[in-house]
């Protein structure tokens, strides 16, 4: 049974920073190409950030490149997301799951069954 277990999320003031954690069973972060997908009240879900497992590439969001940081630690099958300089409009719940980038530059979840329960991200003075 696949299980994803998202934490980290808070209230932050922009400019800040926040590190979100992902822990994983049931897959492998070094086999199973996984990531963080964000969904802001009213909007579409969105992908954020991806690790592919089948060259070692990092997919980064156009709205979060140079800010937010992914990694992943195989010994705990853990991914995490580094989230710097923090803005408003980064105000959403982050989500991890499998990912993979499709042409032009799009973050999808090729299994769509698998997704966490989400961690609320806020950011507001």
């Amino acid at each position: 049974q696949v299980r994803l277990v998202e934490s980290g999320g808070g209230l932050v003031q922009p400019g800040g920073s926040l590190r979100l954690s992902c822990a994983a069973s049931g897959i492998s972060v070094d086999v199973h190409s996984t990531g963080w997908f964000r969904q802001a009240p009213g909007k579409e879900r969105e992908g954020v950030a991806c690790i592919s497992t089948d060259d070692g590439s990092i997919f980064y969001g156009d709205s979060v490149k140079g800010r937010f940081t992914i990694s992943r630690d195989s010994a705990k099958n853990t991914m995490y997301l580094q989230m710097k300089s923090l803005k408003p409009e980064d105000t959403a719940i982050y989500y991890c799951a499998p990912c993979h980038a499709v042409p032009p530059g799009i973050l999808i979840n090729p299994y769509p069954q698998y997704w966490g329960q989400g961690t609320q991200v806020t950011v507001s003075s």
